[in-house]
């Protein structure tokens, strides 16, 4: 449940800007209470949100931000999963299922009964998930680190691998003084 509200509540910010923590607690049937930690939750997965405090205040995403998802008008009706979505094959360590099921996502993240064992990666399992953009997807393996490894669509795994190099491009080498900091 906590996974399709974040989800939803991600996809109601980007379609209608800035939203009190009362108006997603009614929208969700949810308290208050709860918008704010999957606020911070959203947060914490590197959404970039913010909150603007007075009378007219909530939250909202930072301007420019889009998701892959697509925009929702209200979590109470949202269209069926199609179950005929391209679907991700991935191996997950032990830290990675906690990681996963800690973050949320992937989303419909599915862990295969019987995984054949793989030398050097004791305890991981394989999974499916679906995927709905290639970004999106990505973007959920990088969340993960080094503790999933994307098996099938080869797509997938190069531009996770792709992304990967480029943040190990931007960190490596620089140390706080060449940086400035």
């Amino acid at each position: 449940m906590r996974a399709s509200r974040l989800v939803g509540l991600l996809g109601l910010l980007q379609a209608r800007g800035r939203m009190s923590a009362r108006q997603l607690a009614s929208e969700f049937e949810v308290s208050q209470r709860t918008i704010l930690r999957d606020i911070e939750a959203l947060g914490a997965a590197g959404i970039p949100l913010y909150a603007v405090r007075g009378c007219s205040g909530g939250f909202e995403l930072i301007e420019g931000f889009r998701s892959d998802l697509p925009a929702a008008g209200s979590p109470r009706h949202q269209p069926a999963p199609d179950d005929r979505a391209p679907r991700a094959r991935i191996r997950l360590s032990p830290r990675g299922r906690r990681l996963a099921t800690l973050l949320g996502r992937p989303a419909g993240l599915r862990i295969r009964r019987s995984s054949p064992a793989v030398a050097g990666r004791e305890g991981w399992v394989e999974a499916w998930v679906r995927i709905g953009s290639l970004d999106a997807a990505a973007l959920d393996m990088l969340a993960l680190g080094a503790e999933v490894e994307v098996i099938h669509p080869p797509e997938l795994r190069a531009e996770v691998g792709h992304l990967a190099r480029r943040i190990a491009e931007l960190h490596a080498g620089r140390n706080q003084q060449e940086s400035g900091w």
